[in-house]
């Protein structure tokens, strides 16, 4: 998972890739199920893909929502429907689990992965995006 991130991080604009904190985050998220889920496809059981499902409260719609963290397919598997299948799969465990919403974010220049959120039914927020590092 952490080789896949690297991947993810290293095309994303504001991130770059940390081997320790992303083994950091994964085990958080690993560690406290109600945090959320990672979901990973797999091909002759390596993993090829993953999209991390984050938990939290929303007081607009007065219940659990999530954000969809860190979807990453392996470059050799790009293009073959495995990141569509990825995210299906995602949005029928988010409903199963009783998620009213799904938020994500994507760089502005990605148009592969906001093509296919938009054949998804994500919508673009009128809502922007921001951020503080602490």
């Amino acid at each position: 998972l952490s080789a896949l991130l690297t991947l993810l991080f290293a095309q994303e604009h504001d991130f770059s890739p940390d081997t320790a904190a992303q083994q950091q985050g994964l085990t958080a998220i690993l560690q406290q199920a109600d945090s959320g889920r990672i979901l990973v496809a797999r091909h002759e059981g390596v993993v090829i893909a993953m999209v991390s499902l984050l938990y939290t409260i929303s007081t607009a719609l007065g219940g659990r929502v999530a954000l969809l963290e860190d979807m990453v397919v392996q470059p050799d598997y790009r293009g073959q429907g495995v990141g569509a299948r990825l995210l299906e799969y995602a949005l029928a465990y988010a409903r199963t689990q009783q998620i009213l919403r799904i938020t994500l974010l994507t760089d502005h220049d990605n148009a592969a992965a906001q093509q296919l959120y938009r054949q998804h039914g994500f919508q673009q927020s009128g809502m922007q995006a921001w951020r503080l590092i602490l």
